[in-house]
């Protein structure tokens, strides 16, 4: 078997008495799409926000592409990118203009043209930040983070506040970097989303995984346990009504 790109060895964060990350055990293969669910509180992005080398680590360790986070965090952030829950950029700075200004932060020179059509927005080029909807402010912050090229992609609730067009267009453009090789990591509140986009997922709860495999072994295995639902099960949900009726296609 090939190495593991990241691991994170009995990762552990506190604040005062209360232990938010608790001796946090996994790896993460290369070009694998890895999600970290659970509750409010659970310490999803607190874990995340350690990985990226944002926040300190108490004790353990994380490395990623056999770079340890804590001793080399300047080498880190060269070689991930980061699309945090709520992005900020610069006000009255045209999309175009940001996309060049934030890959000057890492030295390189970016054709913004080109991240712009990945993401559906080159008829934005020259709009402000603050002026795009909710879903072109989400894929705009993805077009930022891969400005470096990075190696891993961190997305913290990608998809919250979107409309059913604009979610799966924004799985669509997920699944695409997976394809370029990119290994991604992401938080969501969206059990769908999980289902749909992670080869793997961590459940975590008050600090500690509970359970970590993929989504449908998780789910064998709940069935196999007796679980049975009340409801019956249809072939179609809400959504998919609503996007039949009125399209799949973006209304940026």
């Amino acid at each position: 078997m090939s190495k593991p790109l990241i691991i994170v060895d009995k990762l552990t964060k506190s604040y005062g008495d209360k232990t938010v990350v608790d001796n946090l055990s996994f790896e993460i293969k290369k070009g694998e799409i890895f999600g970290i669910l659970g509750p409010n509180g659970a310490g999803k992005t607190t874990t995340l926000e350690m990985m990226e080398g944002l926040r300190t680590i108490d004790s353990g360790f994380v490395t990623i592409d056999n770079i340890d986070v804590s001793n080399e965090t300047n080498k880190i952030r060269s070689i991930i990118g980061v699309q945090p829950q709520s992005p900020a950029f610069f006000d009255k700075t045209r999309l175009s203009e940001l996309l060049v200004l934030c890959g000057a932060l890492y030295g390189k020179k970016i054709n913004p043209n080109i991240l712009l059509e990945e993401v559906q927005l080159t008829e934005k080029s020259k709009s402000f930040f603050d002026d795009l909807s909710g879903g072109q402010k989400q894929r705009f912050s993805v077009a930022a983070a891969l400005v470096n090229e990075p190696v891993v992609l961190f997305l913290d609730e990608p998809s919250t506040g979107l409309d059913p067009q604009a979610r799966r267009n924004l799985w669509e453009l997920v699944e695409s970097i997976k394809k370029k090789g990119i290994t991604v990591i992401l938080t969501t509140h969206s059990m769908d989303e999980a289902e749909i986009l992670c080869d793997r997922v961590a459940i975590m709860d008050k600090g500690k995984i509970l359970v970590l495999d993929p989504p449908k072994k998780l789910i064998d295995n709940l069935i196999k346990k007796g679980f049975k639902k009340n409801t019956h099960i249809r072939q179609a949900t809400l959504e998919d009504v609503f996007i039949d009726l009125t399209g799949s296609k973006l209304r940026d």
